[in-house]
């Protein structure tokens, strides 16, 4: 079975920044693409950044576009955000997600992963 585990979430001033990690582990897993979402109360769950295991696709949504970054060390099936500027509209639980068959254009769809963290919660507040 294959397990993702978030780190990194937290309180933290507007302006400010925080770096989430999620590693995969479990039975033997390559995955094709990996991304971050996130939910509000309420709301639906929404596209943050996703990305290809090669790299040669990475996406961000506008909200988050130009603030955040998505990193990988693939040797090690670990995926990071760095999430800069902070606003207090990024207040949300963040969710890791990861699927070994996804297609390029199904990257930024919740519903197309079969891997899931538990979720990390951000809250940006002075």
């Amino acid at each position: 079975q294959v397990q993702l585990v978030e780190s990194g979430g937290g309180l933290v001033q507007p302006g400010g920044s925080l770096t989430l990690s999620c590693a995969a582990s479990g039975r033997t897993f390559r995955y094709a693409g990996m991304g971050w979402f996130r939910q509000a109360p309420g709301k639906e769950r929404e596209f943050v950044a996703v990305s290809r295991r090669s790299g040669a696709v990475t996406r961000y949504s506008d909200s988050v576009k130009g603030r955040f970054t998505l990193s990988r060390d693939n040797a090690k099936n670990t995926m990071y955000l760095q999430l800069n500027s902070l606003k207090p509209e990024d207040t949300d639980v963040y969710y890791c997600a990861a699927d070994h068959r996804i297609i390029t254009s199904e990257l930024p769809t919740p519903g197309a992963y079969d891997y899931w963290g538990k979720g990390n919660e951000v809250t940006v507040s002075s």
